[in-house]
């Protein structure tokens, strides 16, 4: 889609809206301070960012109060990517940051947290609560011998449980991770035997859909599998008592104790996260404390335009890098809405329902959930006031037109809609909402602050109404430092920098329209990314040719013009063995039970044998481009594939699978 297509935009901001924007604010502070352009509105103030990248982040620092313990000697020592050196010398603390507002007296006994679930809510925890909860585990943490630098894990729901326990270790100077509760154990230790944790939280259970999940079986396997473990904790949510051994995390949060925040150097180690492990174990992607910190304050408080009191409710898991997005919500002051449960439970239109309760002025979901609540004839507006909601936004995929037209119908015609995208690798967005911008169907706004975001052709040169590959060509501090077990960086150099040295290559098709908005066309590899939660294809081969009857099989992901999702598995079977309804329903079982119910595939194919280069490797992206429509000759080099006969296959299934729709 170029920008000819959509000249009229779905939703424009009134300039009172625009006028108390905190970018609007932000930029008239920054053009009397430091030489940001006060004129030309955001357009002018995102080229001033990039161009002058290390004035606008000292000036982030300075407009969200950013407390250096040490100062820094300069705001970029080293440049270079991969391996650029932010706010060198400076010492801060994450957890001290995001506690902030229960120093104010007048509003330490407003709640931080607001946790639903699917029996009840909203229960709220108050900032005061958060402060003397994390104050009581930090101390814990540090009593068996937790120390800055080791790492902290949690098999949790999205639950306060998990704030607290994320920000405690965050104050002792340690290294978070999480996993949702729906994560098998061999998903859970492919992660977290990476790192070695050495305290790991874990409840007993969770409940989803209406229904107890017990998982204490899962807990048992992950605290035998895990040797560096010196304490495990043990949350009740479905009321157990604690296994022998555990520790019980009410005693562990009972005492009144003042946080103590270890002042760390800027690029400490804030958490890690998990790439999908499309080529083997999954990415352990290390984020810092200073990075995340400035790069959240910036996201949250100017494009997210959320600040003291607002409420901000995304619909995520532990699993999904917009938890950790949705809890430095508390860094702006902002009450964050802690959803457990089914996103479709009792019905589809719940989270509508949620929203309301808590009176979200940002709504945050994934853009399957808005065609799911389409396509179920849902009115978000007729059943729900939502008058306090000033933004929904979405991630995961691409929202469609039809989502943007279907929100501005169901929910408000004054709905600011903000369709966001980034990732995982970077714990935010590179294009997305900017309260003070117009709002065209199909399209993302505008690349973010500080993101030099550019669509690149493959001889490496920038293009405008064309699709491009998303390239980011100047640092950004919530770029990793480093992932964990790569030494000599090389794992983390070949992950982004391997096509255009020295530039960020995402693995996202985009165009860049010639106002700045920007369109998102999917993936250009073969990340599967169902529901906003990305898996690797490489998880899904080692569960399934586990079973006798697979030779070999092959996963592909394929956004779907109408906003949906497919997910076929295609299996080469061992000889004798017949893919009938049993052999079926056992792969998706063991799917279901060792990675995730998440991604279950929609179908599975037998095929006579999977293509591979000719260096072995099963050929993912080029099936997913011919599954696209894209002809053989432009979606393979044939010099590169052991058996070409084999991609007529998937070339025909495109075909008919095309002549269906139409």
């Amino acid at each position: 889609m170029t920008s000819a297509a959509s000249p009229a935009p779905l939703w424009q901001p009134d300039p009172d809206r625009i006028a108390a924007a905190h970018v609007t604010r932000f930029q008239a502070w920054a053009a009397e301070r430091y030489g940001a352009p006060a004129e030309g509105g955001y357009a002018a103030l995102h080229h001033w960012s990039v161009m002058d990248l290390e004035t606008f982040w000292k000036a982030v620092a300075d407009w969200f109060d950013v407390r250096f313990s040490t100062p820094y000697e300069r705001v970029l020592g080293e440049r270079a990517m991969p391996g650029a050196d932010w706010f060198p010398g400076a010492t801060l603390n994450y957890a001290e940051h995001a506690l902030r507002t229960a120093d104010d007296p007048a509003r330490a006994d407003e709640p931080a947290l607001l946790h639903v679930d699917e029996t009840q809510g909203p229960t709220p925890v108050s900032w005061a609560e958060l402060r003397r909860q994390v104050g009581s585990l930090a101390a814990e943490l540090r009593a068996v011998g937790v120390r800055p630098g080791d790492r902290v894990s949690g098999y949790l729901p999205n639950v306060p449980q998990a704030v607290v326990a994320f920000l405690a270790s965050a104050a002792v100077g340690a290294v978070w991770t999480s996993c949702a509760p729906d994560f098998g154990a061999r998903s859970v230790l492919d992660r977290f035997q990476q790192i070695e944790p050495v305290v790991l939280f874990a409840v007993d259970g969770y409940r989803y859909g209406g229904k107890e999940h017990d998982r204490a079986k899962t807990v048992a396997e992950l605290r035998a599998e895990l040797p560096t473990l010196r304490a495990v904790v043990h949350i009740p949510l479905l009321g157990t008592p604690a296994p022998e051994g555990a520790l019980d995390w009410s005693a562990l949060t009972s005492a009144d104790i003042e946080p103590v925040f270890e002042q760390v150097p800027f690029a400490h180690p804030l958490w890690v996260l998990y790439s999908s492990g499309t080529t083997g174990l999954p990415k352990a992607i290390v984020q810092s404390q200073g990075g995340i910190l400035l790069e959240h304050f910036k996201q949250i408080g100017l494009h997210c335009d959320l600040g003291p009191g607002d409420r901000f409710f995304w619909y995520t898991s532990t699993g999904w890098m917009m938890w950790n997005f949705l809890v430095s919500g508390l860094l702006t002051g902002t009450t964050i809405v802690l959803y457990d449960g089914s996103p479709g439970y009792p019905d589809t239109g719940a989270q509508w329902g949620i929203a309301e309760r808590t009176g979200a002025k940002l709504f945050g979901t994934s853009a399957a959930y808005v065609m799911a609540c389409r396509k179920a004839d849902v009115h978000p507006a007729r059943d729900h006031d939502l008058s306090k909601i000033a933004c929904v936004a979405t991630t995961g995929s691409p929202l469609p037109p039809d989502g943007f037209r279907w929100l501005h119908d169901e929910v408000a015609d004054d709905l600011w809609i903000a369709s966001v995208s980034g990732g995982t690798d970077v714990c935010t967005c590179f294009a997305g909402a900017v309260p003070t911008l117009p709002v065209h169907i199909g399209e993302l706004q505008a690349a973010c602050l500080g993101t030099d975001l550019q669509a690149w052709d493959p001889q490496g040169q920038p293009v405008t109404d064309e699709v491009g590959e998303l390239v980011i060509t100047n640092p950004m501090p919530s770029m990793p430092v480093r992932f964990w077990n790569d030494p000599d960086g090389s794992r983390y150099h070949d992950s982004y920098f391997d096509m255009y040295p020295g530039v960020w290559r995402h693995g996202d098709w985009i165009t860049l329209t010639d106002r700045g908005s920007v369109v998102i066309h999917g993936r250009s590899d073969s990340t599967l990314n169902r529901q906003g939660v990305r898996m690797g294809s490489a998880d899904i081969y080692e569960a399934v040719e586990r079973l006798p009857e697979i030779r070999e099989s092959l996963v592909i992901g394929l956004e779907e013009p109408d906003g949906g999702y497919w997910m076929p598995l295609f299996v080469h079977l061992a000889e004798g063995a017949v893919l009938d309804d049993t052999l079926r329903a056992r792969i998706k079982s063991t799917i279901r039970q060792e990675l995730s119910p998440r991604h279950v595939p929609d179908t599975i194919i037998e095929v006579p044998a999977v293509p591979h280069t000719l260096t072995g490797k099963r050929i993912e992206v080029p099936v997913k481009r011919l599954l696209q429509g894209t002809e053989l000759a432009k979606a393979v080099n044939p010099g590169s594939v052991d058996n070409l006969e084999l991609l007529h296959f998937y070339e025909s299934l495109a075909r008919e699978r095309r002549a269906h729709r139409d």
